[in-house]
């Protein structure tokens, strides 16, 4: 895929390919814009909207064409993956765990689904009784209805529940107190509630006049009957016991006709209710909640019922429903549910032998797979040199992630605490990785990954997410990085380790805004020596040619008559001078001669004086400087011009190019890979732009 990214931090425009199921390295210097694209990439995916965060500071103030951030060409990816600060903060480092979801990113892969799924066909008679049938979900929150009317008190019935408080004083609808009996058609009515609610407001006001607060007429002699009202109800508690009857009601079918009879007298009862009736209500609640919980065991029967047992049969046994031993709740109705659960079960126990066999399967794979992945986590760790080590622990979906350290016994609570920046970074890698795994993603971004790691280190981590069976390889993946080194394992030195498939590698330049992309193949990663070579003969320009030549022999460490020659030339010395030794010293006519006669063998027509000429003609310089195609070149140039820059870090970076200095045994042609910073460049063009 080609992605296209306009508009973004200090992007003006990057192109960046994309190969679909393949490692996708981009390198490039620092200041480039990697992060930049990581972020644009990421927002994109997340909500278009918000590319407005990554508006350049240039277009904030002055934008008359209206441009804005975009992202083209990721049309076709669902979903994307990112390592970032961000990710370690989220997911990583819990308290008492390594990583969140562990079960979902370390057992639940495509193996385990399947024989997930064999276990499901044999339980699914049950399922299959349960699967749109309105009639058992309807008993289920009936009876949960019910059971909350007692309440969540441990002995199973409380005062303050909706049965306490609508009939533990007896039921005053049924039964109208005395004195109330005028009120009767008002208390059975469907509005009692609001009456009620009416009648006691009304109270508020009796002390202000003899006469009624409702009507008005004289009522001095009725206001002990209109208050007595208000001591005998409240809303609430009709509200209670109007909630209390008619689930009873609803649910009588599935009591036994003396239970029936019994809630009938008890709902009903004229006063408080007794010791006994108590007794009872929580035997009706205890049975209840025993054939609803039964009930919801039987709805979410899956793999995980049997996961903690020896005896599946055991296991289906169990799940049956006795309705004798549940005497309250067996009537005709409860029975025609309970037996098409009982005959699916029975029908499942006729499979118990095969179901057995797979459930061991499963555990077997499962205690596998951790095993396995508990094995290369450790490796990991053990050969990068952590002191280190992790445990899955767990069970059922319960699965978690424990870090140890080699000095004690115990899991480490909190890694964060303990952890390194570096210890950190590495483990969410690979915990990132194994997720990545889980969830397949379309993309996955690495921003600047490992660069901050030790050699070896960014080798192991490089080996564990890139090789293998259990990785990141085929998937695909875009690496941001500044970091060379990986590049050099990965395509060139340890290539064949990582070559299926071959990963693709590109170099990101980025100049006036605009980044391009340049392939780096195997050939492309050489030696200095190497690239002074295929420079001294590419080169079009003499003096390019000799200042590669210098470089030769100061990475052989060949500082000898031709090295000080070229030397003296670059100095711009009218007389040759040898600087090797502890003194200072002009170097003969024949040693000149014998030097001059081996560089020519280098670069045809050496001539010192004619050089020496060229060299001290700025103007020419200068003309030779700017028609310069690689930036690393025009330093070389421009060292040779003026080595005495105002700034110490420009002077820096420039000398650090003309000389042997913190260089990679392998690198990439600094003539083809713009590796020097495009402000480096510009402040030597203002020089001469002055």
């Amino acid at each position: 895929m080609d992605i296209c990214i306009k508009y973004c931090n200090n992007i003006d425009e990057a192109n960046i390919s994309i190969a679909e199921g393949f490692l996708n390295i981009k390198f490039g210097i620092n200041g480039t814009g990697k992060s930049t694209v990581s972020k644009a990439i990421e927002i994109n995916s997340r909500d278009v909207k918000d590319l407005v965060e990554l508006t350049p500071f240039k277009l904030l103030e002055d934008n008359p064409d209206g441009l804005q951030p975009t992202v083209e060409g990721c049309d076709e990816i669902g979903s994307v993956a990112f390592f970032s600060e961000d990710y370690i903060d989220q997911f990583v480092f819990k308290q008492d765990e390594l990583i969140s979801n562990s079960f979902e990113i370390f057992v639940k892969n495509q193996q385990y689904q399947q024989k997930l799924e064999e276990i499901e066909v044999v339980v699914a008679e049950i399922n299959k009784t349960f699967k749109d049938n309105a009639e058992i979900d309807q008993v289920i929150d009936d009876l949960g209805e019910l059971s909350g009317c007692f309440g969540k008190a441990k002995s199973g019935y409380s005062k303050a529940s909706a049965i306490g408080k609508g009939i533990g004083s007896g039921n005053k609808i049924e039964n109208i107190p005395k004195g109330l009996e005028l009120y009767t058609e008002f208390l059975k009515s469907d509005q009692n509630t609001n009456w009620i609610k009416w009648q006691i407001k009304g109270n508020e006001f009796l002390e202000l006049s003899d006469n009624c607060p409702y009507c008005v007429a004289p009522a001095k002699e009725k206001h002990e009957e209109i208050r007595l009202v208000s001591s005998e109800y409240d809303a609430k508690s009709i509200e209670h016991l109007i909630k209390v009857l008619s689930v009873v009601e609803r649910l009588g079918q599935y009591f036994s006709e003396e239970a029936r009879d019994n809630l009938y007298s008890i709902t009903r009862n004229k006063t408080d209710l007794s010791k006994e009736e108590i007794v009872y209500l929580k035997q009706v609640k205890e049975q209840i909640d025993t054939l609803k919980d039964k009930l919801l065991n039987l709805k979410k029967i899956t793999f995980f019922t049997f996961d903690d047992v020896g005896k599946v049969i055991e296991v289906i046994e169990s799940l049956k429903i006795n309705l004798g031993l549940l005497a309250l709740l067996d009537s005709k109705a409860t029975r025609k549910i309970v037996d098409q659960l009982n005959v699916s079960l029975d029908t499942v126990l006729d499979m118990a032998g095969p179901l057995q066999g797979m459930v061991n399967q499963q555990k077997a794979a499962i205690r596998s797979t951790i095993d396995s992945r508990k094995k290369e986590i450790n490796d990991f760790l053990k050969f990068a040199g952590y002191r280190y080590s992790v445990e899955i622990e767990g069970d059922n979906q319960e699965y978690k992630l424990k870090l140890r350290h080699h000095d004690i016994s115990s899991s480490v609570a909190g890694g964060s605490q303990y952890l390194s920046y570096g210890e950190k970074n590495a483990f969410a890698l690979v915990l990132f990785m194994y997720e990545c795994i889980a969830n397949s993603p379309d993309l996955i971004v690495l921003d600047d990954p490992i660069s901050s790691f030790d050699k070896n280190k960014k080798y192991a981590l490089l080996d564990m997410m890139f090789t293998g069976d259990v990785s990141l390889t085929g998937k695909t993946v875009l690496m941001l990085t500044h970091d060379l080194e990986p590049i050099i394992d990965i395509v060139k030195t340890l290539s064949p380790r990582f070559s299926f498939p071959k990963p693709k590698a590109n170099f990101l330049k980025i100049r006036g805004g605009v980044i391009t992309e340049i392939e780096i193949t195997r050939d492309d990663i050489q030696t200095f020596s190497q690239i002074c070579n295929d420079n001294i003969a590419n080169s079009d320009e003499v003096i390019i040619k000799l200042i590669y030549l210098r470089r030769y022999f100061e990475t052989v460490n060949d500082k000898g008559r031709e090295y000080q020659l070229l030397s003296s030339l670059f100095h711009k010395r009218s007389q040759v001078t040898d600087t090797s030794g502890d003194v200072e010293i002009d170097m003969s006519g024949d040693e000149i001669a014998l030097a001059a006669e081996t560089i020519s063998k280098w670069v045809d027509g050496f001539d010192y004086d004619n050089l020496l000429t060229r060299l001290l003609d700025e103007d020419g310089m200068i003309i030779v400087y700017k028609q310069c195609d690689s930036d690393y070149e025009k330093l070389q140039i421009f060292r040779v011009i003026n080595e005495n820059h105002d700034s110490s870090v420009i002077r820096k970076y420039i000398n650090e190019s003309f000389h042997v200095e913190n260089e990679y045994i392998c690198q990439l042609n600094p003539s083809k890979y713009e590796v020097i910073p495009e402000f480096i460049v510009q402040e030597c063009d203002l020089y001469f732009d002055a």
